[in-house]
């Protein structure tokens, strides 16, 4: 944590395809070694993917993936005399978003599909239906926070 001052939150521009501040976010936590055009093909093409799957608009299928994905609390350790408890905190939105781009993509990088474009998409849909390595990671998150509720007293 830094003692001086808070970090000042860099401003993302929107995304050139469709206009959008959370798929630039998303694009980010693909990029591997600042390769921001190999990232963009990854999205855009798994986008089109999507779109041919469904016949829906693929920007919505994401939208609704992430907001099944973000979770609502999680644990955080707090050190009380001596002995270390998980509490259980609410998240804040902005950490939420960013929680949940970052479990779909270790959840899509994590699956067997030949081409990540593959994956993403693939990880995409069940995401947006509620099933998924994302989304049991949520819930393994969420049971965790409820299983530690006794310690909720500890909370800062």
């Amino acid at each position: 944590m830094a003692r001086r001052r808070a970090a000042e939150k860099r401003e993302v521009l929107p995304d050139p395809k469709f206009g959008d501040i959370v798929i630039t976010k998303f694009m980010n936590t693909i990029m591997r070694q600042g390769k921001k055009s190999v990232a963009e093909g990854i999205v855009y093409g798994a986008f089109t993917q999507v779109q041919t799957r469904t016949g829906k608009d693929p920007v919505e299928i994401f939208h609704e993936a992430v907001t099944n994905v973000r979770p609502a609390v999680e644990v955080r350790s707090r050190r009380v005399g001596g002995a270390t408890y998980q509490v259980p905190v609410e998240v804040r939105s902005e950490r939420s978003q960013a929680l949940a781009l970052r479990w779909i993509t270790s959840a899509a990088r994590a699956r067997s599909e030949k081409t990540m474009t593959d994956r993403l998409s693939a990880e995409l849909l069940e995401a947006s239906q509620n099933r998924g390595a994302a989304i049991k990671k949520r819930e393994d998150t969420h049971k965790m926070a409820d299983a530690n509720k006794a310690f909720s007293h500890y909370r800062w």
